[in-house]
């Protein structure tokens, strides 16, 4: 006859994955949220003080989602705010005009943040099962 394996901890363990699981939904847009508004405020600040386009930081906004398979969110210049339309131009730069890069640096200094972040709430999620 075999070894009886006991199956008790494997099952408590998959519960506790269920429930951190549920739980993370919601955590993860927090986590979402904190990062896009840090890459909105950097990005403000990388744009401050060019006298041609005083209002440009103003108009850098960002919008969160959560769907069904994670959180996202867009950030960048509303071309419906003053002087939002500048910020392709801004960024990319143009033919007679050299960039001047905000979003890009700013998510690049965000990038190690919120992955630091995910992983902090992922640890949590697991530790605080009872």
């Amino acid at each position: 006859m075999g070894e009886k394996i006991e199956t008790r901890e494997l099952h408590l363990l998959a519960v506790d994955l269920d429930e951190a699981a549920a739980a993370a939904p919601g955590e993860v847009r927090k986590v979402v949220q904190k990062g896009a508004l840090n890459i909105k405020t950097d990005w403000r600040r990388r744009w401050t003080g060019h006298p041609h386009a005083p209002r440009l930081p103003y108009a850098v906004t960002y919008d969160t989602r959560e769907t069904p398979t994670g959180s996202s969110a867009e950030i960048g210049p509303d071309k419906e705010k003053t002087q939002g339309a500048l910020g392709n131009l801004f960024e990319f730069g143009s033919v007679n005009n050299a960039p001047i890069p905000g979003g890009i640096p700013a998510a690049e200094a965000e990038k190690p943040r919120f992955e630091k972040a995910l992983e902090d709430l992922a640890v949590r999620l697991l530790e605080d099962r009872p």
